[in-house]
């Protein structure tokens, strides 16, 4: 079993870049050097550790973030590495909420990319200070510096580069590191060591004029070392010195540090050194607050191994060796296997099985956790992402999780009866997992409703049901969810039901005036019948009646939204009438004032805010325009990037995400949720009527 690691030196980072920039292979480079692997598994071939998952190896994409620990030079590195697709993108944001720095993979031959800046956003988002990797610098069309300038271009000018490459292309065999002022070289990417070399004669004034600019930026965010820089200049401080000043830079969350290389390379041990010598410990970062579970008052959490035991879980996931994981941050205090804590979240106690911590392929069964540390417990029935996990005596909610609600849904029926009870199964467990991964059955339709963030994570989700929980199922669209209702008061009908058919007869007689009620206000029945004209004990028959016309509407079978239907007059039988009879009545009545009183189809209005890069703006209002949508602002973010505001139909929006990604070469993201209901067009319910009639 490994030693254990004090506070300061776990390193709890994340790989977080655009798909495809070379996060996962990076990983496995950092696994080998760190010497937990015999060799670097290629992701187009199906060997990475981190991508366990079927879909994962046959699509060369990452899906769900997977959590490793591997050594460095008397560090402990707890390792997440991310997905890249913008349709996994809540795997970025619970892994960011628990990290205490992250390290940005770039692709060299393309630079700064769409889902670069999202992961960049959600970095500055949670605070997380980080460190870049250009990678891919050594093949065709890779270039360090122009990788460098899209960074200050497009996210943010205190990028400088702690190394430079020697070389160019394929002929790249090497770094001088401007720190240290040394060049470190080799003869192929995948040797075993780097040999300490001259810096080439070459390079001297292009390696002194980045040095300088290194130097003076960082030493700007430390008052003692800036002041001793403006005494004796850059020569006069000592190699010591200017780590701490890039460290603290790094740590203040506004400067980052740079290198290049290959991710499959011995360069890897540079990046290490720079994860290890730049990026925060735990006791680097501030405090953490929570509150008490009865009395809401803040309680502080020092990162500390004496403190009440905090710990966040964020993330649970099927795990196909050791059966359901919970991964846990533990932000204060420690936690021992066998130990019983509580779920402050929900209330419960947990009883504290078997905590693992996986290291490569490896699963090592470990019987205590620390404060800073990341690992996982087996078996937790009741805990799910977000929840806080706590010290019995000394209860505390941490700040949770927030998810984007999910923008696309489709409909989901079983193949067969047998996969029907199967599907209920493997749905819940889905959604446990995922909580960005909504099922709803939908009243209306009786369709069972998923929702996820995209096309991609909702086809992914139905293959895992297919793979893991052996579930054939069917999928189409879904229904938009219309409404009927009146936009006339006052209208008055008669509903007289007579039925004579020998012996005892059928007679209802209503007289009902209806109005406009207030949005969302529903139905309100008003009884104003007087002086008996229709029996009390036939009132609420009357009622009934009047309930289930409105579930099938009369325009298009849509349900009946925001009335007032007042029944004034009437009239009864002493032997034929009866509860059923005021029942047909009332509805009678109901249906015939519905249609007199200009009934209207109302649509559900989703408010849809667009991220976009400012030269796309003009597609993407364009395009919001075109799907009968109202922006509502505009406004700046940061750096060019727009924020739109948007009104627009929910029956105009299946697919928005997928063309909004088209429009804008995938570099925009959206979120919508359900704000209001408004009139549907004459043009467009004629549209939706007919459909329905046929």
């Amino acid at each position: 079993m490994a030693a254990k690691y004090k506070i300061e030196d776990l390193r709890n980072i994340g790989i977080i870049a655009h798909i495809d920039a070379g996060k996962t292979t990076t990983t496995e480079g950092i696994l080998y050097r760190t010497g937990l692997k015999h060799k670097i598994g290629a992701v187009h071939e199906g060997e990475t550790t981190t991508d366990w998952m079927a879909q994962e190896r046959e699509r060369g994409i990452t899906i769900v973030s997977a959590a490793v620990t591997c050594y460095w030079k008397g560090k402990q590195i707890n390792i997440i590495d991310t997905p890249g697709h913008i349709d996994f993108t809540v795997e970025v944001e619970r892994s960011l909420r628990v990290l205490d720095g992250a390290c940005v993979v770039f692709d060299g031959k393309m630079g700064v990319e769409s889902q670069s800046e999202t992961v960049w956003r959600q970095a500055d988002k949670y605070g997380v200070p980080r460190v870049c990797f250009i990678n891919k610098i050594n093949q065709t069309g890779g270039d360090f510096y122009k990788s460098l300038e899209t960074i200050h271009n497009r996210l943010s000018k205190r990028a400088f580069p702690i190394s430079l490459p020697i070389g160019f292309e394929q002929s790249i065999n090497g770094v001088v590191d401007l720190v240290a002022m040394k060049a470190y070289t080799y003869k192929e990417f995948t040797d075993h060591e780097l040999v300490e070399a001259e810096i080439p004669a070459d390079m001297m004034d292009q390696v002194k004029r980045y040095r300088s600019l290194l130097i003076e930026n960082a030493v700007a965010e430390d008052e003692t070392l800036l002041e001793k820089f403006f005494e004796v200049g850059e020569e006069g401080l000592s190699e010591a010195e200017i780590k701490q000043a890039i460290r603290s830079a790094v740590r203040s969350g506004k400067f980052y540090a740079v290198m290049g290389g290959d991710g499959r390379g011995v360069i890897v041990e540079k990046l290490l050194d720079m994860v290890v010598d730049y990026l925060p410990a735990p006791t680097d970062r501030p405090t953490t607050w929570g509150t008490h579970p009865k009395t809401g008052d803040e309680i502080e959490r020092k990162h500390d191994d004496n403190a009440p035991f905090a710990a966040l879980a964020f993330k649970l996931t099927a795990d196909p060796f050791v059966g359901k994981l919970a991964y846990f941050r533990v932000y204060s205090g420690k936690l021992t296997a066998g130990s019983y804590v509580l779920n402050s979240s929900k209330g419960d106690k947990e009883r504290v099985g078997r905590i693992v911590r996986l290291q490569a392929d490896k699963r090592e069964d470990v019987t205590e956790v620390s404060a800073g540390d990341i690992a996982a417990i087996v078996g937790l029935k009741g805990t799910t992402t977000g929840n806080t996990l706590c010290d019995i005596n000394d209860p505390i909610v941490l700040e949770s999780i927030t998810f984007p609600d999910p923008p696309v849904s489709i409909a989901i029926e079983p193949k067969t009866k047998s996969d029907q009870e199967k599907m209920g199964v493997a749905l819940q467990r889905l959604a446990e997992e995922d909580p960005t991964f909504r099922v709803r059955v939908d009243d209306e339709t009786a369709q069972t409703i998923i929702s996820g963030m995209g096309e991609l994570h909702l086809e992914i989700l139905v293959d895992r049901m297919k793979r893991e929980f052996n579930v054939e199922a069917n999928i189409g669209q879904p229904q938009v969810a219309y409404r009927e209702t009146i936009r006339k008061d006052a209208v008055e009908a008669q509903g007289k039901f007579v039925r004579q058919s020998g012996g005892r007869g059928q007679y209802g007689d209503v007289s009902v005036r209806l109005s406009q009620n207030e949005m969302g206000k529903g139905f309100e029945f008003i009884n104003s019948i007087k002086g008996g004209v229709i029996p009390s004990e036939y009132i609420k028959p009357i009622e009934q009646g009047m309930i289930e016309a409105m579930s099938n509407g009369i325009l298009a079978g849509y349900p009946i939204v925001d009335v007032k239907a007042e029944i004034y007059d009437g009239s009864y039988h002493d032997v034929d009438s009866n509860e059923m009879a005021f029942k047909i009545a009332g509805s009678m009545a109901f249906q015939e004032a519905f249609k007199k009183a200009n009934p209207v189809l109302m649509e559900p209005i989703m408010k849809v805010v667009v991220v976009t890069p400012e030269e796309f703006m003009g597609d993407v209002i364009g395009d919001l325009n075109s799907k009968r949508g109202r922006i509502e602002s505009m406004e700046d973010l940061s750096l060019g990037i727009k924020e739109i505001t948007a009104f627009v139909p929910l029956g105009e929006m299946f697919g928005y995400t997928t063309s909004l990604r088209s429009n804008t070469q995938g570099r925009a993201s959206s979120s919508m949720e359900l704000d209001h209901y408004e009139d549907v067009p004459p043009n467009v319910a004629q549209a939706i009527i007919a459909k329905n009639a046929k």
